[in-house]
């Protein structure tokens, strides 16, 4: 099955939808196993080049997934950049949304949802968006124990016209913005990471994850690389791809080790 397939297939399992805020974007959705866990929390932040022309649907299959393998996912959507309704994104309102967003799991007050045990997971410019969060400062309700990067944006600076649109300005018109929002210059975080990227991606370079990687383990952090060398931009958020099962692998194990084990066998194929 093609992932628009499974895209389109995924409309019949919608979850449970909860709004953050008055923004017809500030909302999420709730997918939650049998049973009266408490699950694991699997943050979802889609990606798009933070356009408003794409939205959160592209993370359900992964969402069905997650639910199947004994994970909670709160697949979140936010304010992004465009015309129209939910379309008045930028700086700060999209990261703002992405923390209020997390921040409201504990106020539904769900004791399926093990709150202690919360991980982010983002595609593309979402990946940007997972690595901030992670790395927030100030007042935080929940706190985030790990980052799934798939393909995600990691230098800011040089991802075009659209971060640019995104930031209000260059890397030096608004250099006090990207000292905050760019992963490049943010790394390494204080929690594990993985990131995971085909070779062949055309749309983000996997290069950027090398760069990334290389920085954050330069100084001291916890990430493991999984690259994968075929399967384009989306294969990450494919479930049945190498790339989402070499994630989700991760994820498994940051769930059941403690901090200090960040292993990961990669698929065959893989570099790591």
């Amino acid at each position: 099955m093609s992932l628009p397939l499974r895209i389109a297939t995924s409309l019949a399992s919608p979850g449970k939808r909860h709004r953050y805020g008055d923004d017809s974007s500030q909302l999420a959705d709730l997918h939650v196993p049998s049973g009266n866990g408490p699950f694991p929390v699997a943050v979802l932040l889609h990606g798009g080049y933070w356009q408003r022309k794409y939205g959160k649907l592209v993370m359900r299959p992964l969402a069905l997934d997650l639910v199947r393998r004994g994970w909670a996912a709160w697949n979140l959507e936010y304010r992004r950049l465009g015309p129209g309704r939910g379309g008045d994104g930028g700086w700060p309102m999209t990261f703002d949304d992405v923390a209020a967003g997390i921040d409201a799991l504990a106020d539904l007050r769900d004791a399926r949802l093990d709150l202690d045990r919360v991980s982010v997971v983002g595609h593309s410019a979402g990946g940007q968006l997972a690595l901030l969060a992670a790395g927030r400062h100030g007042a935080r309700v929940v706190e985030l124990g790990a980052v799934v990067a798939l393909a995600p944006v990691t230098n800011l600076a040089a991802a075009g016209g659209v971060a640019r649109v995104l930031m209000g300005g260059s890397a030096e018109e608004v250099p006090d913005r990207y000292a905050v929002a760019d992963p490049i210059l943010r790394a390494p975080l204080d929690v594990p990471v993985a990131i995971v990227h085909a070779a062949d991606d055309a749309t983000v370079p996997a290069r950027r994850s090398r760069e990334y990687t290389a920085a954050a383990r330069a100084r001291g952090g916890d990430v493991t690389l999984v690259e994968v060398p075929t399967g384009g931009h989306r294969a990450p958020i494919d479930p049945p791809s190498d790339a989402w099962l070499a994630a989700a692998d991760w994820l498994e194990r940051r769930r059941c080790a403690p901090r200090a084990d960040s292993a990961l066998s990669p698929p065959a194929g893989s570099r790591s």
